[in-house]
This record gives structure tokens, C-alpha cells and sequence, in this order.
């Protein structure tokens, strides 16, 4: 963790003596970890708006050694406004997807070309160095190669993977045999579309071809969408899966359990319903907040369980609201209604007359007032994350916990985000529950209530 005082983080901060904007522009990155001590861009006013051009995240960053992290996601922003304790809701107002090509695949760790984790801490099995410099040569899995010796340094192989072209419109995609993947290879940060201030090596110089005539449908939505950890994480490791790797880890980001559950703020969800049209509300656990942003998908099935999907660098905009006092443990999601479960989704005029007169005729006043949310949950494993987004929920609604599980039951469902542990707890809350953790006019906003 940076050493650095509070005097200096002050000093490095722009936010400390620039005017807040109604407009920021992102499109520079960390070195793969998400600092509470480091410098944020901005500020940017409460109801203003983030405009981001994005990296690719995962297997660029994977075999690029001198990212400290699994992902290469953007600066953070500061808030204006944002203090611990409130909440940032984050309106996906656009994600538009603007690479030409991508290419991913299953994966397994090289023995000896890391310490401890693979993401995180690379190293030259040769010469025992760190995070080496490095270049691409060619194309292939050995084509990252250490600057000094020529050593091929990467800790990841795909077992099975494939490269896949997109259309004009990002409608669909088709995968490529392997002289059209090679070709690309060739002409990696082109297809990629790399923005310049990023600094990974684009898998496409892998040139998988596994998988090969297989169209797709794009779905585009954000992988690494949230706020600033209050302590130092490697960006892929903020959530409680990657985030257990760290714990008693034999470098410099290991942490306790007790600090990772403390410091964290899932902002690596994985969850595909992140997409254009979504609120998210995240927590605030350093001053402004430290928005950032990455990881862009074309598309995902529930789970992504490969490990990887098709990440691609895009552009995105978010306009972002302080709401003050309302603390989260986690992230909470209002999903596009076509995205809900069907249980959750709200009742048409025609579903709603009918239980109203069947509640009358039961001797009932009336049908409870209820509006869908999705509550995050993220642990070492699915069973942990459904756990930890169950009390979640009860603690956000003052809910008893056997009745946040009867509601996911009958008008939700639990959905896995990422396999090992992200998951989403979506059902209909009653009015006055939303109202009193202040939450209600999120879903009003969103569903037309």
C-alpha cells in the first residue's frame, strides 16, 4: 500500500484546488490498482457527467507484467459533494462498443511466472524480476517478451480461445480461422481500437482460432463500474472473490479478511445487466468517491464461465448524483425491466386489476405496493456471495432474513454475475421499505411507478 502522507495526497490532487465541472472527460488509467491515497481527476459537480474512453480489460492487461492488476480501468473521479457514509448513483446514459476485433479464451496459470498471484504480481521466472518491462514480438502465446532478456513472460495461456470480428454497427460478431486471426495479430492495437494512454499489449496478438465460424450477438455492458476502495486493491480484486486471493498474500496488496471486507466496493461485478439505461448506486468509503470505470464486454452469459468474455475498449457516459447519508455495504442495481427475472418484473394494468379483485375477494384491502431491486453480493465462492447479498438486503430494508429469501423466491431470483462468487438478489421490495432506506424513487424512476 502507497506510503504516501496526507499532505502529499492533498498536494497531488487536482480536485483540491480546481473548480468542479459540469463535463469531464476520462481517458487515462491506472497502473492496474485502485489507491485511496492517489490522485483523482476532476472534480466533477453533483449531476454532472463522466465521459470515458475505455480499455480493454482482462487478457490485455493478464500478459502485460507491469499492471499490478487484472484490468487497466480508468483514473478515478472525484465528486464533488461525496463523503463516506453517502452513496453515488451512477445513470448509464450510453455504452457504445469501439473495437473492431477482440479475442479471449479459457485460461491456466504458468507455474514460476508469478508470486502468489498471477494478476497481480508477474515476474521473469529467469531472472527473478517483477513486473519486467516487456514488448510483443510476433504473434502467438509467446509473443510478450522481456525488454532485457527476450524471455517470452506471461503467467497465462488459453486453452481454448478464439478471435472474433465485429460488424459496423457492433450488432454482431463471427470468429476467424487462423490466418484471419494472425493477420489481425499483426494489427492488434488497430482492431482494438487502444486508446492512446493505455498501456497493455492487446491479446489479439495471441491470435486464438479455436473457436471458429461461431456469430455472436453484442450485448455491450461494464465489467468494473464503481468507487474507490479505502484501501490500495489491485483493480480486478475489488469484490469478494478475486479480493480473497489477497488475503495473506506474499505481496504488497495482501490484506486481512477482516480489512478486505472493510475496504472493498464490488466495483468488478461482471454482471451483464450494467448496461445502457441502468442506475447504480455504489458506496462512498474515501472523500468524492473516486469513480472509475472499465472492463467493457461485448457480451456474457450469465456466470462467464470461461473466466473471460470479450472484452473490448468502448466509450461510456454516466451522469453521477451524491445521495447524502445513505450508506451501502455493497452495490445495489435497478435493472432495465427486460433485464429483470420474470418474477421481479413489475405487474401490467391488466395483472394488477386481477389481483386487486382477488385480494378483495379474500377479504383484503388491497395488494402491497412493491417495486423490483437487485442487491450485489460477492464472496469467495457462490454459496459465500449469496450469503453475503441475502444479509445485505436484510440490513439495506430492515428486512428479516427469512423473509428477503420467501421474497427472492416467489417474485425474484438469485442470478450469478461471475462465477466464482458475484451474484444479484433481485425481488419486489414494498414501497414503504424502499421509501425508508431512500431508495423508493430510484425504482419510481425506473419503472414508471
Amino acid at each position: 500500500m502507497s506510503t504516501k502522507s496526507q499532505e502529499q495526497t492533498a498536494a497531488a490532487t487536482p480536485m483540491t484546488n480546481g473548480t468542479a465541472v459540469r463535463s469531464l472527460t476520462v481517458d487515462t488509467f491506472t497502473n492496474g490498482v485502485l489507491d485511496p491515497e492517489g490522485a483523482m481527476l476532476g472534480p466533477v459537480r453533483d449531476g454532472g457527467t463522466i465521459i470515458a474512453n475505455t480499455a480493454p480489460g482482462c487478457w490485455g492487461p493478464m500478459i502485460t507484467p507491469r499492471l499490478h492488476g487484472g484490468h487497466e480501468v480508468t483514473e478515478p473521479v472525484y465528486v464533488e459533494g461525496a463523503a463516506p457514509g453517502d452513496a453515488i448513483a451512477l445513470r448509464i446514459r450510453d455504452i457504445t462498443v469501439t473495437s473492431l476485433a477482440t479475442a479471449s479464451g479459457h485460461d491456466e496459470f504458468v507455474d514460476g511466472y508469478y508470486n502468489g498471484d498471477p494478476y497481480v504480481a508477474k515476474r521473469n521466472p529467469n531472472t527473478g524480476e517483477l513486473r519486467p518491462e516487456t514488448e510483443v514480438k510476433g504473434v502467438g502465446q509467446d509473443a510478450v517478451r522481456d525488454v532485457s532478456t527476450g524471455d517470452p513472460v506471461t503467467p497465462f495461456r488459453m486453452t481454448n480461445g478464439y478471435t472474433v470480428v465485429f460488424d459496423g454497427a457492433r450488432g454482431v460478431g463471427i470468429t476467424v480461422d487462423q490466418e484471419r486471426a494472425e493477420a489481425i495479430g499483426h494489427d492488434a492495437d488497430n482492431y482494438a481500437a487502444m486508446p492512446d494512454n493505455a498501456v497493455q499489449h492487446s491479446i489479439l496478438t495471441y491470435a486464438p482460432h479455436d473457436l471458429v465460424g461461431l456469430p455472436v450477438r453484442l450485448r455491450p455492458f461494464m465489467g468494473q463500474l464503481g468507487t474507490t476502495p479505502s484501501r490500495a486493491i489491485p483493480d480486478s480484486h475489488n469484490a469478494g472473490d478475486f479480493g480473497s486471493a489477497l488475503i495473506d498474500a506474499p505481496h504488497e496488496y495482501a490484506l486481512t479478511p477482516e480489512e478486505l471486507a472493510e475496504c472493498r466496493t464490488d466495483g468488478h461485478l461482471d454482471i451483464d445487466a450494467v448496461r445502457a439505461g441502468t442506475i447504480l448506486l455504489c458506496p462512498v468509503k474515501v472523500p468524492g468517491a473516486g469513480v472509475y470505470l472499465g472492463d467493457m464486454h461485448a457480451l456474457q452469459g450469465d456466470g462467464e464461465i470461461a473466466g473471460h468474455t470479450m472484452d473490448v475498449a468502448g466509450s461510456v457516459t454516466l451522469a453521477v448524483e451524491v445521495v447524502k447519508d445513505r450508506a451501502l455495504e455493497g452495490p445495489v442495481l435497478f435493472p432495465l425491466r427486460e433485464d429483470l427475472p420474470p418474477a421481479a418484473t413489475p405487474l401490467t394494468p391488466d395483472e394488477r386489476a386481477r389481483a386487486e379483485r382477488l385480494a378483495r375477494a379474500q377479504g383484503l384491502d388491497g395488494i402491497e405496493e412493491s417495486a423490483p431491486i437487485s442487491i450485489i453480493g460477492s464472496g469467495p465462492d457462490l454459496n459465500a456471495a449469496t450469503e453475503n447479498g441475502l444479509g445485505r438486503a436484510a440490513r439495506l430494508l430492515d428486512m428479516p432474513d427469512p423473509e428477503v429469501r420467501n421474497r427472492a423466491t416467489i417474485t425474484g431470483a438469485i442470478e450469478i454475475g461471475r462465477h466464482p462468487g458475484v451474484i444479484q438478489v433481485t425481488f419486489l421490495a414494498p414501497r414503504q421499505r424502499l421509501e425508508a432506506a431512500g431508495l423508493w424513487r430510484f425504482a419510481a424512476e425506473q419503472y414508471g411507478l
